[in-house]
């Protein structure tokens, strides 16, 4: 085995033996992290909202990897739903070992502009959707007294205001600092709990817009320092970075992947004229 083969097959066994359990999992982000993960030996439970035909393509794909999958429709800001969701799951696959909270929407509206429902859409999907998962997760982890990895999906919208998504940064931010104090208490148990902050990520709601309006992609292109844009395969290989077993000392942290918009002071979108 020459030195490409073995860091192949170091790739494919350093999870081998987890369960990962992934909200938003049929978005673009969500069915790449499960595609990540299932291929370093990782059984996989995929929620989401679509309907049930929708995600075949996905199970196919990582039964093709030689893992077991499954998904359920939940709607993961209803608390009892993602609870019922965890159980299935333990029955079926075992207890959730990596519990990924990646399911958000974003309503684009200015504080001025944005309705209540807008607003309550993206704090009970994007943060209250967030906290059932994980907290009925780790509960689990906690039960059976194993450790576990808990990696949420946030944004670097957390820090960094933006005039036209006030919720969604408002979300995030409340996200990342759930992440902290969850980290904190679970320390002593052996379940870390990060996040993963992408910038301007090529696909999902912002590369659907993009393909329509390719002038607004190439605006924001230009403004990445490193003038390229995130792929969701980069995002899950943070995740995956974050699951493994010799990352052992990273906790309440924030992986930051922008490409440098966090070193800029342009947030604000463009009036329309």
């Amino acid at each position: 085995m020459n030195k490409d083969d073995a860091s192949a097959s170091h790739r494919h066994q350093n999870l081998a033996g987890q369960i990962a359990i992934i909200s938003g999992g049929l978005g673009d982000i969500g069915a790449a992290i499960a595609l990540e993960l299932a291929g370093r030996g990782v059984d996989i439970a995929i929620g989401d909202i679509r309907p049930t035909p929708e995600a075949q393509a996905l199970l196919d794909g990582l039964r093709r990897l030689g893992r077991c999958g499954r998904y359920d429709r939940v709607d993961v800001a209803d608390a009892a739903q993602v609870t019922q969701w965890v159980q299935t799951v333990e029955a079926d696959l075992g207890v959730p070992t990596l519990i990924i909270p990646n399911a958000a929407v974003v309503a684009v509206a200015s504080f001025c502009d944005m309705t209540p429902a807008q607003w309550n859409r993206d704090l009970r999907i994007n943060l209250d959707g967030a906290f059932h998962l994980a907290q009925a997760g780790v509960l689990r982890l906690r039960a059976q007294q194993q450790p576990g990895r808990v990696v949420f999906i946030g944004s670097w919208a957390a820090h960094a205001p933006h005039t036209y998504i006030p919720a969604y940064c408002a979300s995030k931010a409340g996200l990342r600092m759930l992440c902290q104090t969850m980290a904190l208490e679970l320390a002593e148990y052996d379940i870390l709990v990060n996040e993963v902050a992408p910038g301007f990520v090529d696909a999902g709601l912002s590369g659907t817009a993009w393909r329509d309006h390719p002038e607004k992609r190439e605006a924001s292109l230009k403004m990445v320092p490193l003038r390229r844009l995130i792929l969701p395969e980069e995002v899950a290989a943070q995740v995956a970075h974050l699951c493994d077993p010799a990352n052992r000392h990273m906790t309440g942290a924030t992986i930051l992947m922008d490409g440098g918009l966090s070193l800029t002071s342009v947030t604000t979108a463009p009036k329309e004229k």
